[in-house]
């Protein structure tokens, strides 16, 4: 299979910043940031070890209570990953996550498939079942279905480059000797986001990786023992798999946060350190950063301290 951290290893990454102004996640400075802003911090994290930077999806936010804090700005999630292609040379490129119950999966097997051929090899398919009900229904669909339809797609995009052509018969799907190219430069690595066993199973039993949603690492001898239980019970009993975790939002620059800032967890080095030690000995392998700042300077800075002194505090352990 795919996953993309070396055994014994860990890696790091992010999803980006600006691309979403949805309240639980932008700061104040992302409201006027600006295209280039976007593009200098991939860079940036590209240019510090950050194995990945990610985008999230959403197509039409509901106006009602359920999306109250969600803002309509979501880019869309290929169309930026496909820029930031072209302005980066190295980091992959992930979804997190790509709403696949939304697409037909012959579409999301072109799409991510192009992505992967554009950068060179660099595309990793992060996908969830969704959770806005009113997006399902403004899409057309089904909301209650979104677990089966997750499950067939991920099926069909598995199968989709077995061959020039390909055939498919499923509960919600159905096609017969069609071809998909080009295909990707490797095979897709795919991750699977979710907060519950579901999510977990479905990475055993059909991923390479699994999306955190802010899972307490009490909760990680669960969460890799139910994974590695799904694939052996799909015959996948030598899967490796990219297991993520998600260290507390933090604020490098400082040993305390200044005022202005949305809620912060975790400042200074020691604290992100001692977080992520505290992952890797729980059995994940794949962080997912999440930075507070007042500008984008300041944003940009952490990536450095975390480079140069977070980084070497974790592997002398």
């Amino acid at each position: 299979m795919a996953a993309i951290t070396p055994p014994g290893a860990w890696t790091y990454g992010m999803v980006l910043p600006v691309h979403t102004l949805t309240v639980t996640l932008a700061d104040p400075w992302e409201h006027t940031a600006t295209v280039e802003d976007l593009v200098a911090v991939a860079r940036k994290a590209e240019a510090t070890g950050h194995h990945f930077v990610g985008v999230t999806d959403h197509i039409a936010i509901p106006d009602n209570d359920y999306a109250a804090h969600m803002s309509t700005i979501w880019y869309d999630t290929v169309a930026t990953l496909s820029y930031l292609a072209a302005c980066t040379s190295t980091v992959n490129l992930a979804s997190a996550v790509w709403i696949a119950p939304y697409r037909h999966p012959l579409q999301t097997a072109k799409s991510f498939a192009t992505l992967d051929h554009l950068s060179g090899g660099r595309a990793i398919l992060g996908v969830g079942a969704g959770h806005v009900e009113a997006e399902f229904d403004a899409l057309g669909v089904d909301f209650a279905a979104r677990g089966r339809l997750l499950d067939e797609t991920l099926e069909a995009v598995r199968g989709a480059f077995a061959g020039t052509y390909v055939s498919h018969s499923g509960e919600a799907f159905s096609y017969a000797d069609v071809g998909v190219g080009p295909a990707p430069v490797r095979e897709l690595p795919i991750w699977v986001g979710g907060s519950g066993r579901a999510a977990w199973r479905r990475t055993g039993r059909l991923g390479d990786g699994y999306v955190p949603m802010g899972n307490p690492v009490s909760q990680y001898g669960e969460i890799i023992d139910t994974i590695h239980a799904a694939a052996a019970a799909a015959g996948r009993e030598e899967a490796r798999f990219d297991v993520g975790f998600m260290p507390p939002w933090c604020y490098l620059p400082a040993d305390t946060a200044p005022e202005g800032l949305p809620p912060v967890m975790a400042c200074g080095v020691e604290p992100l350190a001692d977080s992520i030690r505290a992952g890797r000995a729980a059995g994940a392998n794949s962080f997912h950063l999440k930075f507070r700042a007042r500008t984008v300077e300041e944003y940009l800075e952490q990536f450095d301290i975390f480079a140069e002194s977070v980084v070497p505090l974790v592997n002398e352990h």
